[in-house]
C-alpha cells in the first residue's frame, strides 16, 4: 500500500513532509502490503522526484521496504538535459544532505519501520548522495547503494563512513567512467577502511532509468543489478 499523509502540494509525488533543520521537506512514502519493513531512502536523480522515481520507491515497497523518496528540488522536474543539469548545479550539498537527514530520521521515527539503521539507494546525482549521506549519518545509515553516483563537487571525507557500500556503474558511462570509479573505490576504502563492492555493467550511464531520457536503458543489465541492490539492503538493514 501507499501512505498518504500531509499533503503539501498538489504534486502527488509529494505525499508527506517531514521535520528537516527546522523547517519542512517533502517526499513519497511507499509503505509494502504487509504494513511494516526495513526503512530505505531513495535518493533522486538530476530530473527531479519523476515518475520513475516513484516507480523505484514503490518496487522497493513491493520487495518489503518502507521506502521514501524526498523530494529535493521541491516539486521541479524536467526531461531537459541543461535544465537538469543547472538544477543539479543550482542544489546547495549541505542543504540536500540536511533534507536527506531529515528522511532518515523520519523513516526511523515511523511506526511501520522495523530496522534500527536505514539504507540508501540513489541514482547519477542521487547515487552521489547516498555516499554523501552515509558519510554524515554514520550511525543511522547501513547500507548505501550508488547507482552511476556522481556530484556537482568533489565528495567530502569518508573518514566516518561505517555503512557497507555496494556500487552500480556502466563501463560506457562517460559521466562516471571505469578510471574515475576505481578512484573512488580506493578513496572509500583508503579513508574509511571498508572496501566496496562495486559492480560494473556493459551499458552506459543511466542504465537503470526505463523512462530512458539518454537513450541508454538497458533491461536486463538494469534486472540483474536491481536483484543485487535489493538482495544487499535485505541483508545489510537491520
Amino acid at each position: 500500500m501507499t501512505e498518504h499523509i500531509g499533503h503539501s502540494t498538489d504534486n502527488p509525488a509529494q505525499n508527506v513532509t517531514f521535520a528537516s533543520h527546522g523547517g519542512t521537506a517533502h517526499g513519497y512514502l511507499a509503505v509494502p502490503e504487509s504494513g511494516s519493513g526495513p526503512g530505505v531512502v531513495v535518493i533522486q536523480e538530476w530530473w527531479g522526484l519523476t515518475d520513475h522515481i516513484v516507480d523505484v520507491t514503490n518496487r522497493l515497497a513491493a520487495e518489503g521496504f518502507v521506502a521514501l523518496a524526498p523530494d529535493l528540488y521541491g516539486g521541479r522536474t524536467t526531461h531537459d538535459s541543461d535544465e537538469a543539469g543547472s538544477l543539479m548545479a543550482e542544489l546547495p550539498v549541505q542543504q540536500a544532505a540536511t533534507d536527506l537527514g531529515g528522511a532518515v530520521q523520519y523513516l526511523l521515527e515511523h511506526e511501520a519501520v522495523t530496522s534500527e539503521t536505514v539504507g540508501a539507494i540513489g541514482f547519477c546525482m542521487g547515487g552521489g548522495f547516498v555516499l554523501v549521506l552515509a558519510a554524515q549519518q554514520p550511525d543511522k545509515v547501513s547500507a548505501a547503494v550508488p547507482f552511476y553516483g556522481v556530484l556537482s563537487e568533489d565528495y567530502p571525507s569518508f573518514g566516518q563512513l561505517t555503512a557497507a557500500v555496494q556500487g552500480h556503474f556502466g563501463r560506457d558511462d562517460e559521466m562516471a567512467d571505469p578510471a574515475s570509479v576505481e578512484q573512488l573505490a580506493q578513496r572509500i576504502e583508503r579513508e574509511s577502511g571498508r572496501a566496496p563492492e562495486i559492480h560494473q555493467y556493459p551499458a552506459g550511464h543511466a542504465f537503470f532509468n526505463d523512462e530512458n531520457h539518454m537513450g541508454t536503458y538497458d533491461a536486463e543489465q538494469a534486472g540483474i543489478a536491481w536483484d543485487r541492490a535489493t538482495s544487499f539492503l535485505r541483508e545489510r538493514v537491520t
